[in-house]
């Protein structure tokens, strides 16, 4: 028995899905989410758990990166998975962010951004050089998905978290910010450019059911931590440099929102199409912890902006939208444990 087991791991190991760290971005996100709407009987446990989900995919990603590198390597300089590796960064950021609102733990936080500005420095141009200089690259209508605006999400969650730590900084808390908001619109710069090609992609070639898959929710959830990230630049970055671009950043953060909440119903309309007039079937995949995030950050995205905007209309957002990212968390995580539990199953019998 103990053979199979260590099988399965091996195997799990092996065949790691490139963007499992979403199920991180969305634990985290969907526990902050609790936390900002006082439901903390939900938020710490799956604080909680989300160290633990955080420890376990690092012991796996390490153990892929060391004992299967050339599949490690070939998942990165793929178009269709390649990004997937930036939910390390999001993840990573999100974690720190739950250290900041939940626990007031800035050292932690502050250790997990530079852990994730790392990461995201390697990738980011490890990314770009191997999509760019590789010989052999598939048609854009093959080549392009959502997953691709994780490199948005990644980037967004330094602009974020850095927000959050920037007090810590004393005499450099001016240069911190300076880059923190340079992280802002550089994400903001990143999404315009590759939400495009994914419109393109939409609008001019044929759509098929298992083509249109969950990580298109991060066309939302994109624009919904680009959001947040202004936000909390406006919330916590109280430095004089900024008073000058207060009204830029305010403007340009209420546009993310609008289009986030223009993507909505159209994903939902999408989905309807997949899985009721298709019937494309509904399985677990780990690509689903992509659809949970949106979910949760569109949640703390509109909440932090109605406090930007002091407008308390718009706090009636959350305090429903945050019981479709909890249903939507506890139905992947159904889906998580119900292949787990099979793929045990089958292979103990």
């Amino acid at each position: 028995m103990l053979n199979k087991i260590t099988s399965i791991i091996r195997d799990g190991v092996r065949d790691l899905f490139p963007a499992y760290f979403a199920l991180v971005m969305a634990t985290g996100i969907v526990s902050i989410a609790c936390h900002l709407l006082k439901m903390d009987a939900l938020a710490f446990p799956l604080f909680y758990l989300n160290q633990f989900f955080y420890v376990v995919l690092w012991l796996f990603t390490l153990a892929r990166l060391f004992g299967h590198f050339p599949r490690f390597l070939a998942d990165l300089s793929n178009h269709n998975t390649g990004a997937g590796f930036f939910t390390l960064v999001a993840g990573t950021n999100v974690l720190g962010s739950q250290f900041v609102i939940l626990k007031s733990d800035g050292q932690t936080a502050f250790l997990l951004w530079i852990l994730g500005l790392i990461l995201w420095l390697v990738l980011i141009y490890a990314f770009f050089a191997v999509m760019t200089l590789k010989e052999e690259k598939p048609p854009l209508e093959k080549g392009i998905n959502g997953a691709w605006l994780v490199v948005v999400v990644s980037t967004q969650s330094l602009a974020v978290l850095g927000a959050l730590i920037a007090s810590r900084f004393g005499a450099w808390k001016d240069a911190f910010l300076f880059a923190v908001l340079c992280f802002y619109m550089l994400g903001c710069m990143f999404y315009i450019l590759i939400i495009s090609l994914i419109f393109y992609r939409f609008m001019f070639f044929k759509v098929d059911p298992q083509e249109l898959t969950p990580p298109y929710w991060i066309n939302m959830g994109a624009v919904a931590i680009t959001t947040l990230a202004g936000a909390n630049i406006l919330l916590k970055g109280d430095s004089t440099f900024l008073a000058d671009l207060i009204p830029y950043i305010k403007g340009f953060t209420l546009f993310f929102w609008a289009t986030g909440t223009w993507w909505i119903p159209l994903l939902l309309i999408f989905g309807a199409w997949r899985h009721i007039y298709k019937r494309y079937p509904l399985t677990y995949h780990p690509a689903y912890w992509g659809l949970v995030f949106p979910f949760g950050m569109y949640t703390v995205a509109t909440f932090r902006l109605a406090q930007v905007f002091k407008l308390d209309f718009l706090l009636l957002i959350p305090q429903y939208f945050v019981y479709l990212a909890l249903l939507a968390w506890l139905i992947t995580a159904y889906g998580l444990i119900s292949h787990l539990f099979t793929a045990f199953r089958k292979a103990l019998t």
